[in-house]
């Protein structure tokens, strides 16, 4: 018996068996032409969106769309061009960003130490910013960065914790009782000099006379109504970002302007890398007295601060010469000629070797001249300085003129203040 399998031989075919069925979600052609009428997908070319020419007017209005991240790629290339030129705005828009932070819960600090590194690294790897911080000015916005970070995560309460300041004066130690709060009012105050140096409001007010950042400190706590809490944290962190906004938008000259503490003066260069040193070791004060854990600078940063301390060295050493606390010099040293000097070498992250000179203010260390050689270790120096151990405890290892590696270390010691 034959039917429709069998072929013209009357041979019996197998029945045809179809082959499976491509799924809907695995690559499926929906357009229902068949396979050799479908034309291939040419890529996508990515462009840069196309940025519109509006008012002044309309970009205000979409800052608070931008700082939710809810406009068009388009009207954010054009709100961010925007800010580069426009200082209220850019205010504004930096109000707004911080009061988007405040809908979000709040995230501890034991997450990875990393993370903000690596989001910056990758965000400016891809997009260069168009105003750049200056490369002088990230130890300090790294400082108070880290600092802000700990004061966000630390409770109401903890604002109260006391916290022991203490420093040298006249070769003896000095302490003061204070509070979270009041350290970082002291930060406030004493971040002052350089905001009016800049032109930026003095925290202690218009018409504020010279005074020293210890002076400025007292005046301050004392003209405060009650004791001071939490909300010292927003005017602080609002100075440091118009800090450094204002030195980011300057230009390169600003970086020699002069801020002056009454008794000494520095650069604006070196002077923010002081406050940032100060930012660190008054951060690392707060850490402690709520029982935190704290890491030092990064190695360049404090590099960078171990620098600043001995180019300041001979100068206060000469100081305490003058003032009878230090031996004289005991070379008389010429116009341009080296003197003795004194080999520092710094041990562990930030280390490095320095020549302190000696017999002169304005000599350089010449390493042939090296009389004698101090051996630390990076934040034990930057703790020395600070004036928070005392010389007698500080070197670890020392070689050479006694009487020399004694002047230097309790030089170093007399550089700390409030």
């Amino acid at each position: 018996m034959t039917g429709a399998d069998d072929d013209a031989d009357g041979v019996a075919q197998a029945p045809r068996i179809p082959g499976p069925r491509r799924s809907a979600d695995d690559h499926a052609d929906l357009t229902g032409r068949p396979p050799n009428e479908r034309e291939e997908e040419e890529p996508v070319e990515e462009r840069e969106p196309d940025v519109p020419v509006l008012s002044h007017g309309v970009l205000k209005s979409l800052l608070g769309a931008w700082a939710l991240s809810a406009c068009s790629a388009g009207e954010t290339a054009a709100v961010e061009a925007h800010l580069t030129e426009c200082g209220p705005c850019a205010d504004e828009a930096l109000r707004l960003r911080d009061a988007v932070a405040l809908l979000h819960r709040d995230r501890d600090l034991d997450l990875d130490p990393l993370l903000r590194s690596r989001v910056l690294e990758n965000c400016l790897g891809r997009r260069p910013a168009r105003i750049p911080i200056p490369g002088w000015v990230t130890p300090y916005d790294a400082e108070t960065a880290r600092l802000d970070a700990l004061l966000r995560d630390i409770g109401e309460s903890e604002w109260h914790a006391p916290v022991r300041l203490k420093w040298y004066e006249e070769d003896r130690q000095v302490r003061r009782k204070a509070t979270v709060a009041g350290v970082i009012g002291h930060l406030f105050a004493v971040d002052g000099l350089v905001a009016g140096a800049l032109g930026l409001d003095d925290p202690l007010g218009a018409g504020t006379p010279e005074l020293s950042p210890s002076e400025r400190t007292e005046a301050f706590w004392s003209g405060l109504e009650r004791p001071p809490g939490r909300a010292l944290r927003e005017p602080w962190r609002d100075q440091s970002h118009a800090l450094i906004r204002t030195v980011s938008f300057a230009g390169r000259g600003v970086a020699d302007l002069t801020v002056t503490y009454k008794d000494f003066a520095l650069p604006l260069r070196d002077s923010l890398l002081e406050r940032a040193f100060e930012c660190w070791l008054h951060a690392d004060d707060i850490a402690h007295a709520v029982a935190y854990p704290y890491d030092p600078p990064c190695g360049a940063h404090l590099h960078e601060m171990i620098d600043l301390a001995t180019r300041l060295l001979p100068a206060a050493l000469a100081g305490r010469r003058r003032s009878g606390l230090a031996a004289p010099a005991r070379q008389l040293v010429a116009a341009g000629a080296p003197g003795r000097s004194l080999h520092l070498e710094v041990e562990g992250a930030g280390g490095g070797h320095w020549y302190i000179a000696l017999d002169s203010p304005a000599a350089v260390g010449d390493p042939d001249q090296a009389v004698a050689q101090v051996a630390m270790e990076g934040v034990e120096f930057c703790q020395l300085v600070a004036g928070r151990v005392s010389p007698e405890e500080a070197a670890a290892g020392q070689d050479g003129d006694r009487e020399a590696i004694r002047d230097v270390l309790a030089a170093a010691a007399s550089l700390s203040h409030l």
